[in-house]
């Protein structure tokens, strides 16, 4: 006779929600009072289970910042190099949504204080700079530069400096991000909607093949 599926019991459900509940608890740590500042007892008090019930899911505070990234960001990178590989259409638009769906899940999310947390603490913690730098920043960039590549190959973009572009396609979004946060160090109101359209126009402009009709 087979057997029913089995039932999992309510205090086995909340077990395995564990490590997810600490990792939505850590970023908003992270991103409230920076890496150095974030107090694993907290995270875990805000998860709704005792610190030595962390320390089973994550050896150190490090390992669990990594986690937050690895469980975050890195999908997100995935993501984006599936869509690389199979679409079809001009590199413009490519770009045009590279651009819109970074600001949507990451720059207008609590995500993006990962990058204020990166500039404030990086020099104190080289360790994990390193991890965020391979792990996220690498395969970020190389996807900007594979877009351009795509674009310069068709003859679609004219041929530029492919290193110093880009840095020059990342640094205004991580800007954005900053202000999101800081918007004390922007004295003028800036709508992040605006801005990140008038960058996109702006960038493919200059990226446009002289052939290529300007973009409305």
């Amino acid at each position: 006779m087979e057997s029913g599926p089995t039932i999992k019991t309510r205090w086995e459900r909340r077990k395995d929600a564990r490590p997810q509940e600490l990792l939505s608890a850590a970023l908003d740590f992270f991103v409230e009072k920076g890496f150095a500042a974030t107090r694993l007892e907290e995270v875990a008090k805000r998860a709704g289970v005792s610190k030595g019930t962390l320390y089973l899911y994550f050896s150190s505070k490090e390992d669990l910042f990594k986690a937050v990234v690895r469980e975050n960001l890195l999908p997100l990178i995935g993501e984006a190099e599936k869509e690389f590989a199979h679409y079809e259409g001009s590199s413009a638009n490519l770009f045009r949504r590279y651009m819109l769906s970074w600001w949507e899940r990451i720059g207008n999310t609590k995500l993006s204080g990962i990058s204020k947390l990166m500039i404030a603490d990086a020099g104190n913690f080289p360790e994990i700079a390193d991890f965020y730098h391979t792990e996220f920043i690498i395969p970020g960039n190389a996807m900007i530069r594979r877009l351009l590549e795509r674009g310069m190959e068709s003859g679609e973009f004219r041929r530029i400096d492919l290193d110093n572009a880009t840095h020059l396609v990342a640094a205004p979004i991580v800007m954005l991000m900053l202000w999101k946060h800081f918007p004390n160090a922007c004295q003028t109101p800036i709508s992040p909607e605006h801005y990140v359209a008038t960058f996109i126009d702006l960038y493919l402009n200059g990226l446009l093949n002289d052939k290529t009709a300007p973009l409305p």
